[in-house]
C-alpha cells in the first residue's frame, strides 16, 4: 500500500506544474469572463446581456450561419477523410509520406493559406480563369467573401485533424475480422459496414469534435475570406470588443460560442454510442 501511495503522489505531483497553469493561465481568467455576463454595471444578478443578445435579428443571423457552416465543414471532413484514412492505414505501402502530406498543410500559417485562397477564388483567380477559357461559365462569378470559401478554407484547414483521427483508430483494427468475415460469406462491402465502420466511430466521433469546435472558434479564415457581409461568432467577437468596445457583450457572445460546443460536442458522443454501443 505504501509502494502505491507512493506512485500515486509521484503522478499528481508530476501533474501539478500542468494543473497550475491551465487553472491560473485559462480556468481562472475563463470563469471570471463567464461571471461578469451575469451582472449589470451596478454588480446586480442580470441577464439583461443575454437576452438582449439573443433579441438581435443580427447576432440571430451569424448564429445561424456559424452552427450551419461548423457543420457543413465537418461532414465534408469526414466524407472525405473516412475513405482517405482507410486507404493510408490498410493499403498504402508508403504510409508515412502519405500521412506527412496529409499533415502537411497544418505547418502553414492559417493566414497564408487563406490569402492563398483569395488568389485561387478570386474573381481573376485560378478557378474563375480556368472556367472561363474552358466555356462553363460566360463571366467570373463570386467565389470568395461567402460562406462557399469560407468552408473551403474550414476544409483544408481542419481536413488532417480529421484523417489523423480516424488514421489512430483505423490502425488498431485488425485485418483478420476481415478476412474472417469473408470466410464467413460476408462480402467486402459487407464487412466494412458491420466491422470496420462500426469500430472506426471512435475515431470519427473524435475527428468531428476536434473539426467543428475549430471551425466555430477560428477567426483568421472566415475574416480573410468571409469578408465584412459575412460574420461568423468569432468575428462577432472581434467587432464587438475591438470595433464598438462592448466588451460585456463580446463576452456574452464567448459564453454562447462555449456552451455551443459543448452541447454539439455532447450530442456526437451520444449519437455515436447509439450507432456503437461499446464507446
Amino acid at each position: 500500500m505504501r509502494v502505491k501511495e507512493k506512485k500515486t503522489r509521484i503522478y499528481w505531483l508530476l501533474l501539478l506544474p500542468g494543473i497550475l497553469f491551465i487553472t491560473f493561465f485559462m480556468l481562472i481568467p475563463l470563469f471570471s469572463i463567464i461571471l461578469k455576463t451575469f451582472f449589470n454595471e451596478g454588480g446586480s444578478f442580470s441577464l439583461e446581456g443575454y437576452f438582449k443578445l439573443f433579441q438581435s435579428t443580427y447576432f440571430q443571423q451569424v448564429f445561424v450561419r456559424s452552427i450551419k457552416l461548423s457543420l457543413i465543414s465537418t461532414l465534408v471532413c469526414a466524407v472525405l477523410g473516412f475513405p482517405t484514412s482507410y486507404y493510408i492505414s490498410k493499403y498504402a505501402k508508403n504510409k508515412g509520406m502519405l500521412m506527412a502530406l496529409a499533415v502537411f498543410p497544418m505547418f502553414t500559417s492559417p493566414v497564408i493559406r487563406s490569402f492563398s485562397w483569395m488568389v485561387i477564388l478570386g474573381k481573376k483567380g485560378i478557378v474563375n480563369t480556368t472556367l472561363v477559357n474552358l466555356g462553363l461559365i460566360p463571366k467570373p462569378v463570386g467565389l470568395l467573401y461567402n460562406e462557399f470559401s469560407m468552408v473551403v478554407g474550414f476544409i483544408q484547414l481542419f481536413l488532417p485533424l480529421m484523417i489523423l483521427s480516424l488514421i489512430g483508430v483505423m490502425d488498431n483494427i485488425s485485418e483478420d475480422l476481415n478476412e474472417a468475415a469473408c470466410s464467413l460469406g460476408a462480402t467486402r462491402l459487407g464487412a466494412f459496414r458491420h466491422i470496420v465502420f462500426p469500430l472506426s466511430i471512435p475515431g470519427l466521433v473524435t475527428g468531428s469534435v476536434l473539426v467543428f469546435t475549430g471551425c466555430l472558434t477560428a477567426y483568421t479564415t472566415p475574416q480573410l475570406l468571409g469578408g465584412t457581409d459575412t460574420r461568423v461568432l468569432a468575428t462577432m467577437i472581434y467587432q464587438q470588443a475591438m470595433s464598438l468596445g462592448d466588451w460585456t457583450q463580446a463576452s456574452v457572445v464567448a459564453v454562447v460560442m462555449i456552451v455551443v460546443t459543448i452541447v454539439v460536442s455532447s450530442g456526437i458522443n451520444a449519437a455515436s454510442r447509439k450507432l456503437n454501443p461499446t464507446i
